[in-house]
């Protein structure tokens, strides 16, 4: 199976950090990305924060488990019956080097368990979701319907709408 996120709505290149000492302070060259499992530095196809868009498609596998569709893969993060999937929000400086400064957690025990279950037999998992928060900043924290919409998909949608403006495609065994 694979999760794909589309996300529109993203909040700028620059916000005001967590607890601003005068207002002047800000995050600069803002950019999101999906974070590996275990490896905070291990990022998926960052997107920076005035983009029109931003697209991933995550490989992952399934099973059956006592708390429902298990889903494993190199981007899902937590146990099984609490897996879930970080955004990280981060500055870029001139060298390229990503410092995360928050995260959003998109929880896949949310996602309705017909829509989880559809989504295995079919092959896609379509996380379509607004990257800015009510104040303007990077969305954070968790991130659960309706600020998230879960739709199971054929995995042929994958294919044709995959090959977008800012898709990727990251491949892994468990």
């Amino acid at each position: 199976m694979r999760i794909r996120i589309d996300a529109v709505d993203l909040p700028g290149l620059t916000c005001p950090p967590d607890a601003p000492t005068d207002g002047t302070d800000r995050y600069r060259n803002v950019h999101v990305a999906v974070q590996r499992r275990d490896r905070r530095d291990g990022l998926l196809d960052p997107h920076p924060g005035d983009a029109a868009s931003a697209t991933w498609t995550l490989e992952c596998t399934t099973a059956a488990a006592p708390t429902g569709t298990d889903v494993k893969g190199p981007y899902v993060q937590g146990r099984p019956g609490g897996r879930f999937i970080y955004l990280s929000w981060g500055t870029v400086d001139e060298q390229g080097a990503f410092a995360m400064f928050r995260r959003a957690k998109l929880l896949l025990d949310a996602v309705p368990a017909e829509v989880l279950d559809a989504a295995a037999r079919s092959g896609l998992l379509l996380g379509r979701l607004g990257l800015t928060d009510a104040c303007g900043n990077p969305l954070c924290a968790r991130v659960v319907p309706p600020a998230i919409t879960w739709t199971a998909e054929s995995a042929e949608s994958a294919e044709s709408i995959g090959k977008g403006a800012g898709a990727s495609d990251e491949s892994g065994r468990e």
